[in-house]
């Protein structure tokens, strides 16, 4: 790292790519081991998104101020009710500028119609993969205590993709959505004390957007009798339903209830809800208030708030099916009895929060 240069200087030239390929990795692990670095990085990146973005504002107004020169505004006011033969030549003598000036209204109109009227189904289904190239702060909980020689090895790039799964069995099998895990190289679970652990993908879905992961890591404790159980058949409108997930660091829970029996465009194999989801709520699991698993969140409506959908649990149990009943330990049963059933959603929560995992994938 070059010692002559302030912090702040070698911030501006880490963010520039100025840094050669050795002095980056250094500086990569100092933030690591540095968190009030880190800091530092995160809050001048955001300064200079918020510098640009105000630049383009400024640039905006100023091509706007140079339209309204070139308008003759006497001209306008001058008649209130102009003759057609007035409008002619009030075109002629401005229409560059009046045109331009239209132009950026158009757009403008648009956007505030996009915004507000955005609610047809068609074009509009989002999937909730998290972005985590500029997430940093995650970086030390998701690499273990090195000093520990048991500690499993996490890649020191950034993960790129971010979701959520859940337990489909004590032996480490792992439901997520595909679109959270589709080409990664490699893909690490972490649970809710910040423990990651390597895992594999052992079956993927397109057609439900469904993937089972294993955990593969020599550090992981089999699990507790799960919670929870599979629902198999559907469920009714306007039955409550939560999910919990990760759009952040930390789990977090929705609530809500089913509002079509059917997903995005009718997809009879999917539920919609109107529960508040965001990226990294992808694979995360919904449950009923018997605590049942119904489904895995999978997508949301583009710009309208509470409209998420979940591909229904059926097709989880049909996914399972396909891995050698060996390999997955105890029979996956599905629904008889809850044992979160008669719990408040606080204990429900408490109970479930250790077979819920953020994903993080990497590339």
């Amino acid at each position: 790292m070059r010692n002559e240069l302030g912090l702040e200087a070698i911030i501006e030239d880490y963010l520039a790519g100025k840094l050669s390929e050795e002095e980056a990795k250094a500086f990569e692990q100092l933030r690591i081991n540095d968190p009030s670095v880190d800091h530092k990085v995160v809050a001048h990146q955001v300064f200079l998104a918020s510098l640009k973005d105000y630049g383009t504002t400024l640039s905006l107004k100023d091509k706007m101020a140079a339209i309204h020169a070139t308008i003759d505004v006497d001209a306008l006011t001058e008649n209130l009710k102009p003759k057609p033969s007035f409008i002619v030549q009030l075109w002629r003598s401005n229409k560059s500028a009046l045109a331009v000036a239209a132009s950026f209204a158009l757009v403008a109109m648009v956007s505030v119609y996009s915004i507000q009227h955005n609610t047809k189904q068609n074009g509009s289904y989002e999937v909730m993969s998290r972005e985590l190239v500029k997430i940093k702060n995650s970086q030390n909980k998701l690499i273990r205590n090195l000093n520990n020689t048991k500690a499993t090895t996490v890649p020191v790039t950034p993960a790129k993709v971010g979701g959520t799964g859940f337990a489909l069995t004590t032996n480490g099998y792992i439901c997520t959505n595909l679109h959270v895990i589709n080409g990664a190289d490699s893909v690490y679970v972490q649970n809710s004390k910040g423990d990651a652990y390597k895992a594999k993908v052992v079956y993927q879905d397109p057609q439900y957007d469904l993937a089972i992961l294993k955990i593969v890591d020599r550090n992981f404790s089999t699990l507790s009798t799960l919670p929870y159980k599979l629902k198999r058949n559907n469920i009714g409108m306007g039955e409550n339903v939560y999910t919990l997930g990760f759009p952040k660091d930390d789990a977090v829970l929705g609530e809500g209830y089913v509002s079509s029996k059917t997903g995005h465009g009718g997809d009879t194999t999917a539920y919609q809800v109107s529960i508040p989801v965001n990226p990294g709520n992808s694979g995360g699991p919904l449950l009923d208030n018997q605590g049942n698993v119904i489904g895995v969140i999978s997508a949301r409506e583009y710009q309208v708030d509470g409209a998420a959908f979940a591909v229904k649990s059926k097709y989880i149990l049909e996914a399972l099916g396909a891995i050698p009943q060996d390999s997955l330990g105890k029979k996956v049963a599905s629904v008889k009895k809850s044992p979160l059933q008669g719990l408040t959603r606080t204990k429900q929560i408490e109970k479930i929060e250790d077979y819920v995992f953020m994903i993080k994938v990497y590339n």
